[in-house]
């Protein structure tokens, strides 16, 4: 009998030991739910002529009944078989315009109820918006006239947005867009029995692919994605819509500057089982308006065979574009290297153009000795160029002459060196209705806006006069310590009218009409109220402190509302925080971000826990930097520690955290980070990791910024994967997985393996698999119950822990 209580015993101890919890959804405490579910401020979106305001509200989040509405997962794509629209959206549920001169608000009438809206696009004269409405089994288009505040539905037939919306307005009447050809219950039937095995196959070229997930997989799915993607183009003029051209699979349709052409991209097979739609073999032409082809341009095939490596591309034409500042002329990029990066050449990409009528061969515009990155027009006598160097993480801007051809160099800086960045041109409207770079006295200066402004005071954005002889900035405007204002439109380029986005850590966001010359009081054109009451009180600070070899680093520290340190002694902390690559350890160390920001609430972050007792250290600073002749990677573990060491002893130093009682978390790469932490220090008492990669031998052929394939570097990617170091997991560890994830590289099985491999040696872990969750978190039920698996694993391991200075 003693010998059959023992078996039980144990029977049950298993159970409990093994079996997985199967509980309903939590909810965290009030005051978390209470900041989720807080309603944000609306949207804006401002005419040119600063007369009309439109706002948008934002529906709440879905549920998780919504997230569970059927969804075909195919070409890199998610797409609701029900009315040919991509599933997953976030819709607007309202609209409203204010007039600014009046200041009177009305609501959009005439719109379906509840509304499921997206877009908000002006009209060239700006006096109506196009906006979509998607309900169950169709997609269409309704026009709010700005001046009534009436939205009519001007579509008969269902817009097809599986190849994005597409939605252009011609003129002020007329709009180009894309329909279903099918209706989509027609779609083809999955056979019970498939007609043979799905097969794939290599004939000796060299195929890298990037870990995409989504892909098609089998035939059916071929099927489907064709059904689904093919779409009519149509003009829609007073309500009448006329088809142009056939059905196909098109990518993208842009205008000519002069209305007179279309440059189109149309997706043709064989489709790809490893890259996503967007690398499936194309053609790109040149067509009228009626839709018949005046000049193929290329016939591009599948980006399936491109080489590894940054920088480098595939030895076909690219980045075919409109010249903004001409009537139809169209612009692409060739590699002179053939589109190897380490290729010994003086100049690595060509960029040649072709004008109407579209005759003859295409002409050599310039040549760039780093990748060629864009260009923005200006005049017939300028133009901005733009290349760099991701390897190097280098860029440079260059002033170009497109009649004459001359180039020269204005600024050369590292792409994360945000103190020297100069700042984006200011555009306007050219005869065309294109922007283009405004120049000002007599074209030898450009306005240039910087909306981060970063500096050594952190964030202070700026409106600058750049001389283009000098090649330096007069500061016209910059922002001041203890608000956080940028720039958002330029009125008045002549009597520098603005208008301006000001927050501080008190004071929402809210909109001003700004006039640098008057210097009259700044006039407000928005008065959003705070939607997040219950963070009044909280404390936040940017911190600086420096870690063991030298290089400065900063966070956002937020202190709950009524903390007296010396009353309350030190907190528990969670530090949240993002790895990024640098070159140059004094890039690594600029400070990023400001103080003075308003704290926006972000479902995915974690100040949450600021309501909670909590010290939050978010955004602290997990720079990987290149050394001694070494890449970024190659010392990725030993600089982690050096950065969670620095962070620990700030914030024990102030006396604000306990050394005792620190947690660390992110998402992502930030989960990467935090299992790493954990795999090689002691530092923590718990760590919280949200849809990361475990296993770096699961994405091959790279990683974030690591360019080095898995047969290039074996060792560096076992010491970089947490997984590799599961044994030595022995700090408690929450692994939250979303099971739809839809991010390159981040496959739920990379939490699963973990998990089971801290398990199978005894860790301390817990595995949360988030019902029909992608990359991002969306449903509401989700939300508040990964806060609650958060704020109890937290209260668990780290407020329950011992406070420093106890036995």
């Amino acid at each position: 009998m003693k010998k059959l209580i023992l078996n039980l015993f144990l029977i049950s101890l298993s159970i409990g030991l093994f079996a997985q919890d199967a509980i309903n959804y939590q909810l965290p405490p009030k005051a978390i739910s209470d900041l989720l579910l807080a309603k944000p401020t609306p949207g804006v979106s401002i005419d040119s002529k600063a007369e009309w305001m439109l706002f948008s509200e934002r529906n709440s989040y879905p549920s998780v009944e919504e997230l569970a509405m059927p969804e075909y997962r195919i070409a890199g794509m998610r797409i609701n078989p029900n009315n040919y629209s991509p599933s997953r959206q976030t819709y607007i549920n309202n609209f409203s315009l204010k007039n600014i001169k009046t200041g009177k608000t009305m609501a959009v009438t005439g719109l379906p109820s509840p509304l499921y809206a997206g877009g908000g696009n002006w009209n060239p004269s700006e006096t109506k918006i196009a906006v979509t409405h998607t309900s169950q089994t169709r997609i269409d288009l309704y026009i709010i006239d700005v001046a009534t505040g009436k939205a009519l539905k001007v579509n008969k037939q269902p817009i097809n947005a599986i190849m994005g919306g597409g939605i252009t307005w011609v003129d002020d009447n007329t709009l180009l867009y894309r329909v279903t050809t099918k209706a989509a219950n027609l779609a083809p039937v999955r056979p019970l029995a498939p007609k043979g095995p799905t097969i794939q196959q290599s004939l000796g070229k060299a195929a890298p692919s990037a870990t995409l997930q989504d892909l098609i997989k089998s035939p059916y799915d071929e099927q489907l994605f064709e059904f689904f993607a093919t779409s009519q183009l149509v003009q829609n003029r007073a309500g009448i819509e006329t088809p142009i051209g056939k059905p196909a699979i098109y990518s993208s349709i842009s205008l000519s500057p002069d209305k007179t052409y279309m440059m189109v991209r149309k997706i043709k097979k064989p489709f790809s089982y490893l890259v996503s739609a967007g690398g499936f073999p194309s053609t790109v032409s040149i067509t009228d308006r009626a839709g018949k082809v005046v000049k193929v341009l290329a016939d591009l095939p599948s980006t399936e065979v491109r080489p590894t490596g940054n920088d480098n591309v595939q030895n076909v034409p690219r980045g075919f574009d409109w010249r903004d500042d001409e009537a139809a002329t169209i612009t692409w990029t060739v590699a002179l290297d053939s589109g190897l990066i380490k290729k010994n050449v003086p100049f690595h990409d060509a960029v040649v153009f072709l004008s109407a009528p579209f005759t003859g061969s295409p002409k050599e515009l310039l040549k760039t000795k780093m990748r060629f990155g864009g260009i923005s027009w200006g005049n017939a006598n300028f133009a901005l160029v733009r290349e760099s160097s991701r390897t190097n993480q280098m860029s440079r801007t260059s002033r170009f002459n497109p009649t004459t051809g001359a180039i020269e160099t204005l600024y050369e800086l590292s792409t994360n060196d945000a103190y020297n960045n100069p700042g984006s041109p200011v555009t306007e409207k050219n005869k065309f209705g294109r922007q283009v770079i405004l120049t000002i006295e007599n074209g030898t200066k450009l306005l240039l806006n910087n909306t981060t402004g970063a500096s050594a005071k952190g964030d202070l954005p700026f409106l600058a006069k750049f001389d283009l002889a000098t090649k330096k900035s007069e500061i016209l405007w910059r922002a001041q310590p203890g608000a956080f204002e940028m720039v958002t439109d330029v009125l008045d380029p002549q009597k520098l009218v603005l208008i301006t986005r000001k927050e501080s850590q008190k004071d929402v966001p809210n909109y001003y009409i700004k006039n640098l010359m008057l210097r009259i009081a700044d006039k407000p054109i928005t008065s959003f109220a705070n939607p997040y009451s219950q963070m009044e009180g909280v404390k936040k600070e940017k911190i600086s402190y420096k870690r063991a070899d030298g290089i400065d680093l900063t966070g956002d520290l937020y202190l709950p509302k009524g903390y007296d340190k010396a009353k309350d002694g030190p907190l528990p902390v969670l530090i949240w925080a993002y790895p990024r690559e640098f070159n140059s350890a004094a890039d690594a160390a600029q400070i990023r971000g400001s103080q003075d920001r308003f704290t926006t609430i972000s479902s995915g972050g974690p100040l949450f826990f600021v309501t909670q007792g909590y010290a939050v250290l978010d955004n602290a600073e997990m720079p990987i930097v290149a050394k001694d002749g070494k890449r970024p990677n190659d010392t990725f573990v030993d600089q982690l520690k050096l950065n969670a060491e620095a962070a620990i002893n700030k914030l024990s130093e102030m006396g604000i955290g306990d050394r005792n009682r620190m947690a660390v978390g992110g998402h992502s790469y930030g989960a990467f980070m935090t299992a790493n932490l954990l795999a090689h220090t002691n530092l923590f008492k718990a760590g919280i990791a949200r849809s990361g990669a475990y296993n770096r031998t699961l994405t091959p052929f790279g990683f974030q910024n690591e360019d080095r394939t898995y047969w290039q570097a074996p060792q560096l990617y076992y010491e970089m994967s947490p997984f590799s170091y599961a044994d030595k997991i022995k700090t408690p560890i929450l692994l939250i997985h979303g099971e739809m994830d839809d991010n390159q590289g981040t496959f739920p099985i990379n939490s699963e393996r973990l998990f089971n491999a801290i398990k199978g040696h005894g860790g301390t872990t817990r595995f949360v698999y988030l019902p029909y969750e992608a990359h991002g978190y969306r449903a509401k039920e989700n939300l508040l119950h990964m806060l609650w698996e958060m704020n109890t694993w937290l209260d668990t391991y780290v407020k329950g822990a011992k406070p420093t200075g106890t036995k």
